[in-house]
C-alpha cells in the first residue's frame, strides 16, 4: 500500500493547483512502488508525469536509456562491517542507517532523515567503497554519477544533463555517488572559471537542494580545498577519510586472512609495520598481489619468499610510499 502521507500530499496539492508539488509527490509515490520491486506502477506514474507535460508515454520510454547512460548502476558488494573505520565515522554512518531505517518514524514527527554526505581526504582511503557499503547497509540502489556523459561542451548542456541525473534519482530510492566531486562542484569565486562551469555549480547546488530525503546523495573529494563554499553547507554529514594507521592495517590484514582462508606467514603485527604509509586501497591491491602468487603456485607456494619477493617489488613500484623491507627474512 502506498505511503498514506504521499497520498494526502498528493490530493492537498491537487486541490490547491500547486503543479510542483503534485510532481515531487509523484516521484516519491513511484519511488517508493519501485522499492517493493512494483517498478511497471512507478514507471506508469512517472509516464502520467509526461503526459501532463505535453510528452507521450512512448516519448518518455525512449528518453530512459540516455537517462540512465549518465549513472552506472552497480550492485553493492562491500559492507559496512567488512571496513575499517575510525568510531567517529562509524558510529555516524550507523546514526544515518538507523534514521532511514525509521524514517516513518521522524516523518510522524515532521523530521527527515540525513541524506546528503561529503567525503573528502587523500585517494584510495575508502570514499567510494564507504558510499557502496552504505547503500548495502540500506538496502537501495547504489547510482555512480558517470561525468563523461554528463560533461558537454556546448554552452548550458552539462547542467542540463546534471538536472536529468537527479530527475532520474528523484523516483527511486538510491544512493547517488558524485565521485571526484570537484569536478562539477568547484569554487565559483576562481577568476581562471568560466561563466558555463559557475552556472553549472548554481544549478547543482539548487538540485541538492530540492531533492527528498530517500535519495541520499554522496559527494567524495580529493582535493576539498577546490569545493565552492556554498557546496559544504548542502552537506549534513562531513567526514574526513585519512590513510590508515598501522593499527588499522593489522585489523584489516587480519580480516583479509580470515576472509581469503590463506596465510601469508608473517604476523598481523609484522606486516602492518612494513606497509605503514600505503593507503587501504594499497594494502589491498598488496594482499591481493599475494594472494594471487600463493593461488598460482598452489601446493609448492612458498609464503615467506613471495612476500620477500614482493616487498622488494612494491618497494620499487613507481609513485607508491616505500615499503618498510627491513627483516626480510621473515
Amino acid at each position: 500500500m502506498a505511503r498514506a502521507d504521499l497520498i494526502l500530499n498528493l490530493v492537498r496539492a491537487s486541490r490547491l493547483g500547486d503543479e510542483a508539488q503534485v510532481r515531487k509527490t509523484v516521484e516519491a509515490l513511484a519511488a517508493n512502488e519501485r522499492a517493493k520491486n512494483h517498478t511497471i506502477l512507478a514507471d506508469r506514474l512517472l509516464a502520467q508525469l509526461q503526459v501532463e507535460n505535453g510528452r507521450n508515454t512512448s516519448a518518455v520510454s525512449a528518453s530512459r536509456p540516455s537517462d540512465m547512460s549518465l549513472v552506472a548502476e552497480k550492485v553493492p558488494c562491500r559492507r559496512l562491517d567488512d571496513l575499517i573505520l575510525v568510531p567517529l565515522v562509524a558510529e555516524t554512518l550507523r546514526d544515518l542507517v538507523a534514521e532511514h531505517h525509521r524514517a516513518d518514524l521522524l516523518r510522524s514527527y515532521n523530521l527527515e532523515p540525513r541524506s546528503r554526505v561529503l567525503l573528502t581526504g587523500p585517494p584510495g582511503n575508502g570514499k567510494t567503497t564507504l558510499a557502496e557499503a552504505l547503500a548495502d547497509a540500506l538496502g537501495i540502489s547504489f547510482f555512480v554519477v558517470r561525468y563523461d556523459a554528463v560533461i558537454g561542451s556546448y554552452l548550458g548542456e552539462t547542467a542540463r544533463r546534471i538536472a536529468r541525473v537527479f530527475e532520474h534519482a528523484r523516483s527511486r530510492h538510491c544512493v547517488l555517488l558524485f565521485d571526484e566531486f570537484d569536478a562539477v562542484g568547484k569554487e565559483r569565486g576562481d577568476a581562471h572559471e568560466t561563466g558555463e562551469i559557475k552556472r553549472v555549480v548554481s544549478s547543482l547546488l539548487m538540485q541538492i537542494d530540492a531533492l527528498p530525503s530517500y535519495v541520499v546523495v554522496v559527494a567524495a573529494s580529493n582535493h576539498a580545498e577546490l569545493l565552492d563554499r556554498a557546496a559544504w553547507r548542502r552537506f549534513q554529514i562531513r567526514l574526513e577519510l585519512n590513510p590508515p594507521t598501522q593499527r588499522q592495517i593489522e585489523e584489516w590484514f587480519c580480516g583479509f586472512e580470515r576472509r581469503t582462508g590463506h596465510s601469508f606467514g608473517i604476523q598481523p603485527r609484522d606486516l602492518a609495520h612494513k606497509l605503514r604509509g600505503l593507503s587501504f586501497a594499497e594494502v589491498e591491491d598488496f594482499c591481493t598481489d599475494l594472494l594471487r602468487k600463493l593461488v598460482v603456485d598452489g601446493p609448492d607456494a612458498r609464503p615467506k619468499e613471495i612476500l620477500a619477493c614482493r616487498l622488494r617489488q612494491w618497494k620499487n613500484r613507481f609513485g607508491a610510499p616505500p615499503v618498510d623491507e627491513s627483516e626480510s627474512h621473515v
